[in-house]
């Protein structure tokens, strides 16, 4: 019942924006913490930015800390990641997930998960 669809992903220069979205249906959307995670080939999914139902509870990985900003719009059940700086290291998919326990950063502990968009920063 509950989907999540990411979208907003492409092909940017390094040093370019992206701002990437996910849309929740089938549940109430304000109930949930939603995370952004992302996995680059050959290596594992890393966490990369969570906020929580109110938007006062936000964290973020150290390495787009400063770059990257996670919001949401309960009105719309839809989640953000504005992407600025952009690094060729960025380069991933990127998933956005939900959970309704208060995870942030455990993938593990995710309930739902969208079909991954693909984000590549060229040098």
């Amino acid at each position: 019942q509950v989907q999540l669809v990411e979208s907003g992903g492409g092909l940017v220069q390094a040093g370019g924006s992206l701002r990437l979205s996910c849309v929740v249906s089938g549940r109430t959307f304000s109930s949930y913490v939603m995370g952004w995670f992302r996995q680059a080939p050959g290596k594992e999914r890393e966490f990369v930015a969570a906020i929580n139902w109110s938007g006062g509870r936000i964290h973020y990985a150290d390495s787009v800390k400063g770059r990257f900003t996670i919001s949401r719009d309960n009105a719309k059940n839809t989640v953000y990641l504005q992407m600025n700086s952009l690094k060729p290291e960025d380069t991933a998919v990127y998933y956005c997930a939900a959970n309704d326990f208060g995870y942030y950063y455990r993938a593990d502990k995710y309930d739902y998960w969208g079909q991954g968009t693909q984000v590549t920063v060229s040098s």
